[in-house]
């Protein structure tokens, strides 16, 4: 029996990374999986979940964003698979700019992929985790939203939604407690994932930042979906409310 043994486990942003990491990590112990991507790649982690013996079914393209489509997906997996006990907000889009330089568009669109695509899928969700008598809901901060990281050159848009997310995470258990829902987040620090593909190519960046880690090594996607397993297991029970930073220590130093 794995330790999501008969849970049902909604995903956003399960075509790449830090989403197909958690999509076969929960469904190796035992989780069923709805997935769905604004990008191609979900059916191809469903294939991989599927191959290694677990279900998994989900929606492309889903563009959470927009509050209509982010209920329709909610709602198609409660009809497809009857409940949800899991929903794990990874889904998120970002534009970098300094602050002189960025443009109306690219600060509303990190706010809309950042902030209001959790709040959609929260709401949405919500009456049917009350419904099914509790629940965990894992959402997807930052340590930039914990603190400065001057390297990134213009993360600052990112910055305000992940504060906001961290957050909105703490209301939301807030609201979530006499109904048995928790509510947790997760702050990643620099992960290996395409989203930071620019950091990655750059060795001189790289190294600017992963030097000021405890742990020097770059984070990968596994480690931020084990630190999101946690969460969503009945070991956490008794958790709600936090924010576990899976950063190497940076936020430490």
């Amino acid at each position: 029996m794995g330790r999501l043994a008969g849970k049902i486990a909604f995903i956003t942003g399960t075509a790449s990374g830090q989403g197909r990491a958690a999509a076969l990590l929960f469904a190796r112990e035992g989780a069923k999986i709805y997935g769905c991507d604004l990008h191609e790649g979900t059916e191809e982690t469903a294939d991989l979940v599927r191959a290694a013996g677990g279900t998994m079914s989900c929606r492309y393209p889903v563009d959470l964003g927009d509050s209509v489509a982010a209920a329709a997906w909610i709602e198609a997996g409660i009809a497809e698979f009857g409940s949800i006990d899991i929903l794990y907000n990874n889904a998120s889009a970002v534009k970098i700019a300094p602050v002189a330089e960025m443009t109306d568009e690219q600060w509303h669109f990190t706010l809309r992929n950042e902030l209001d695509l959790i709040f959609f899928v929260c709401r949405a969700a919500w009456p049917h985790l009350i419904a099914r008598g509790g629940g965990s809901v894992i959402n997807t901060g930052s340590t930039q939203g914990m603190c400065a990281i001057p390297q990134t050159r213009g993360g600052f848009a990112h910055a305000a939604t992940k504060a906001g997310v961290i957050g909105m995470t703490r209301e939301l258990a807030a609201d979530g407690g006499k109904h048995g829902i928790r509510v947790n987040c997760v702050s990643p620090g620099l992960i290996a994932t395409p989203i930071v593909d620019r950091i990655l190519k750059n060795e001189e960046l790289l190294s600017s930042i992963t030097n000021l880690q405890l742990l020097p090594e770059l984070g990968q996607p596994e480690d931020v979906a084990y630190a999101a397993l946690f969460l969503a297991s009945d070991e956490a029970k008794w958790i709600t409310g936090t924010n576990l930073t899976v950063d190497g220590g940076y936020t430490a130093r």
